[in-house]
């Protein structure tokens, strides 16, 4: 492609040192020069600040004040902070002039996308809209606000009617994920949908006139293979690993890694534990590397079900934790409903067993030849545990499995996908642009019959 395409990307999920979404940045930053591609990201920050990454890849951090609810530990960035003149992002939009704006946000970044579609932003031009999905709303909602079908009804009334006509293409970081938007706008799934009203909603945000498969693209993570690795094994490491979590020399070691937080499912970990320290031949201790808003309610729940069988070590340093994925005996994760999991990725790559449920994101990579996937109930996931430490032959078989699916997952060919999916992107935008920027044609025109209706049911 003769036109070296600029990129900037949004997002309040952005904490440098820790998180999938944050892993997943790095890596495209990282891949930038590789690729010779601007990349920009802009993120909330206690300061203004620019950091200069790479030739190619450069940070905007925006003051931005904590969030009040969820997780507190993060800093948001809100509309007014790119929708008034002279407001901080938008004066970043208009320096940096990218070929390509992407929302990883459903929340308070995804306004952007409507207000430049309907030239609420004459000045910046018509850069190409995409929205990243890193996670599903219905599950957000089913975590954080209310379960069952009036969640389900509320996230896909957003997704069908908002988020899906604002933007010109979308990503999904899993099958799992992307089939949130095809179940947005399926009639099967949204028997007593208003037509009328989901057809208002597509014009008012002057939506693309073409079909909702062809603006939507899968495109999973990857894994730092060179970095999370079964080369670390050793028992020096090991050693420091049980001093540092005060568990006895002869413990088996579980461990889990990631947020500890209502939509990971942590109380399966207390279910499992709990089972397992009924075992008479052997001693299992868990390890959690982690830190979040439920870190409390699991120590109360530890000292309750399973004394001293769960330790809490917070957030881990990148090096130190990638010695504990090689060193523990199994890993464990779980949230079965997962939007890719990128920690049960890193567990394979440095060749843990690794235990998880049978759904969700993870199955992108994850399967019965690599892993342990089972249904998640604490007695299952214990089952699973005692067949990965006493079956050697299973054990050697799917962590040796493991490592090739991780070596066919790195974020060097995640990245790869990546780019290429923004320079199809970018092709079809300008070949089809008028379709993708045409306001007036937009204004009377069928979206329920012509783009949304032949969906008819999920794709998954």
């Amino acid at each position: 492609m003769s036109h070296s395409i600029k990129s900037v990307h949004l997002t309040n999920y952005y904490h440098k040192d820790s998180g999938g979404i944050s892993t997943s940045f790095n890596n495209l930053l990282a891949a930038a020069e590789r690729h010779r591609r601007l990349v920009r990201l802009i993120v909330p920050g206690e300061t203004e600040s620019v950091e200069e990454v790479t030739p190619f890849a450069k940070i905007y951090y925006v003051p931005a004040r904590y969030s009040p609810i969820f997780d507190k530990r993060y800093r948001i960035m809100m509309p007014w902070l790119y929708m008034l003149k002279g407001s901080a992002i938008r004066e970043i939009l208009l320096e940096e002039k990218p070929d390509i704006i992407e929302v990883t946000d459903k929340y308070t970044l995804s306004l952007l996308g409507g207000m430049i579609r309907t030239n609420h932003f004459k000045r910046l031009g018509r850069p190409i809209l995409v929205h990243f999905s890193c996670e599903r709303m219905d599950d957000n909602i089913a975590s954080f606000l209310t379960r069952g079908r009036l969640g389900r009804w509320i996230a896909r009334r957003v997704i069908g009617n908002y988020t899906l006509p604002n933007f010109d293409y979308h990503i999904a970081n899993s099958s799992y994920t992307a089939e949130e938007f095809y179940d947005s706008v399926s009639s099967e799934k949204n028997p007593r949908r208003s037509e009328r009203f989901m057809n208002w909603c597509w014009r008012a945000f002057k939506a693309p006139r073409i079909p909702i498969a062809e603006r939507i693209f899968i495109c999973p993570r990857g894994v730092d293979s060179v970095h999370f690795t079964p080369d670390r094994k050793s028992d020096d490491v090991r050693r420091r690993m049980i001093e540092h979590a005060g568990i006895p020399a002869d413990s088996v070691i579980l461990l889990y890694a990631g947020r500890l937080s209502p939509e990971k499912n942590i109380g399966l970990l207390v279910e499992m534990m709990r089972s397992l320290a009924g075992d008479k031949d052997r001693d299992y201790r868990l390890i959690v590397a982690g830190a979040g808003p439920t870190a409390d309610w699991l120590r109360q729940q530890t000292d309750r079900n399973a004394v001293g069988k769960i330790v809490q070590l917070g957030h881990l340093e990148k090096e130190i934790l990638a010695d504990y994925y090689a060193n523990a005996d199994v890993f464990v994760h779980p949230n079965p409903k997962e939007p890719f999991g990128i920690a049960p990725l890193e567990a394979m790559a440095s060749g843990v067993p690794t235990v998880a449920p049978n759904a969700g994101g993870i199955l992108s990579y994850a399967t019965n030849d690599n892993a342990w996937l089972v249904e998640p109930t604490g007695e299952t996931f214990a089952g699973a545990v005692r067949e990965a430490v006493c079956e050697v032959e299973l054990r050697k078989q799917k962590i040796s499995n493991a490592l090739d699916a991780a070596k066919a997952n790195t974020r060097e060919a995640s990245t790869d996908r990546l780019f290429a999916a923004y320079d199809q992107m970018y092709e079809d935008f300008h070949d089809r642009r008028e379709l993708f920027t045409g306001n007036e044609a937009a204004a009377d025109f069928d979206f329920v019959g012509k783009v949304i209706g032949p969906v008819g049911t999920s794709r998954f």
